[in-house]
């Protein structure tokens, strides 16, 4: 190695040491609790890329930090109990996204909280503002319903004759709720008649496909993790009722779904990481300014296409961040 190389690994690995060696000398590392709003098969890639993070700031899982890493599992009174559960373990900074920080909220007006994603946090009144979010939560704006738009454009790109749209969403998400607004909003601006399929829980999901009687020429889900946590279940069903798909992120497509615009979840969840590196050197979250996405991605999968009997256009295959084969 080097001896320029080892220098900035030391130097880098030197800034941790003054918190860890206090931390220690208290007989307790630093913790994070993380409150995964969906599963580990389906957030564990945004939990790796948080980890990873942090071991690049020189925040190692049982050296520097300790990690209680909590799954809800799409169930939202597990965002209270795991909430509590970290308020009682007294954790230095919660970490969450979208439902899981109205729960931190709700739990504590104390602890640090970094939101990796949230919907509208100003509109939800999770922060006073972008610039200057006050309290004790900041972290990363999704802005997903910002872009409901462009999905629908997407979209009509691939099924020319769209009319009729169902729009599936978790009534009882906040998140999902401004984001039927905007889909409403643009599908009305471009002509299209909306059917609702408003599920809570993974039991409505089969329901609200049976209950749909003129068929739509394509379906939207909402971002919520009732969705993201069943998403083989209502892909399988809307392959099966011939329904294009339209989705948030990346794991939906990925799960059998046709295509996703989005925000890249991975390099959200990356940034946390750095949000709570400035918030374990004493930074306090009101003065973290809130950011927003910097990368959007658009997802195609053709396998899913050619089972549709849909061509997707050369110019969209272009654009595409991936296309899945």
């Amino acid at each position: 190695m080097k001896r320029r190389d080892f220098i900035a690994i030391l130097g880098g690995a030197a800034a941790t040491w003054p918190f860890a060696a206090r931390a220690q000398q208290a007989g307790k590392l630093p913790t994070i609790g993380f409150l995964g709003t969906g599963t580990p098969s389906a957030q564990g890639q945004w939990a790796a890329a948080f980890v990873q993070r942090l071991r690049e700031l020189g925040w190692i899982e049982g050296r520097t930090v300790s990690i209680e890493l909590r799954w809800a599992e799409g169930r939202s009174e597990r965002y209270t109990e795991i909430a509590a559960e970290f308020v009682q373990l007294k954790v230095d900074v919660i970490v969450t996204i979208g439902g899981g920080l109205v729960a931190a909220k709700q739990a504590t007006s104390i602890i640090p909280i970094v939101f990796a994603a949230a919907g509208d946090p100003i509109g939800s009144g999770m922060v006073a503002s972008l610039a200057r979010p006050g309290g004790n939560a900041t972290g990363l704006s999704v802005q997903s319903v910002d872009i409901a738009g462009k999905r629908l454009e997407l979209l009509r790109e691939v099924v020319p004759g769209l009319r009729r749209l169902a729009l599936m969403a978790n009534v009882g998400y906040p998140d999902a709720v401004l984001e039927v607004r905007k889909v409403e909003a643009a599908a009305g601006t471009l002509g299209l008649e909306v059917v609702a399929l408003e599920i809570r829980q993974a039991e409505d999901i089969a329901p609200a496909f049976e209950a749909l009687k003129d068929r739509p020429d394509a379906l939207y889900t909402t971002t919520d993790p009732v969705v993201n946590t069943n998403r083989i279940r209502i892909n399988t069903l809307a392959l099966g009722a011939r329904l294009p798909t339209m989705h948030g992120f990346r794991e939906l497509v990925e799960a059998g779904g046709l295509m996703s615009y989005g925000p890249n979840f991975p390099d959200m969840f990356r940034r946390a990481g750095d949000y709570v590196d400035k918030i374990l050197r004493g930074t306090k979250p009101a003065d973290i300014p809130v950011e927003q996405p910097t990368k959007f991605d658009l997802v195609i999968n053709l396998t899913t296409a050619k089972a549709l009997g849909l061509t997707i256009p050369h110019n969209l295959l272009v654009l595409a961040d991936e296309v899945i084969e």
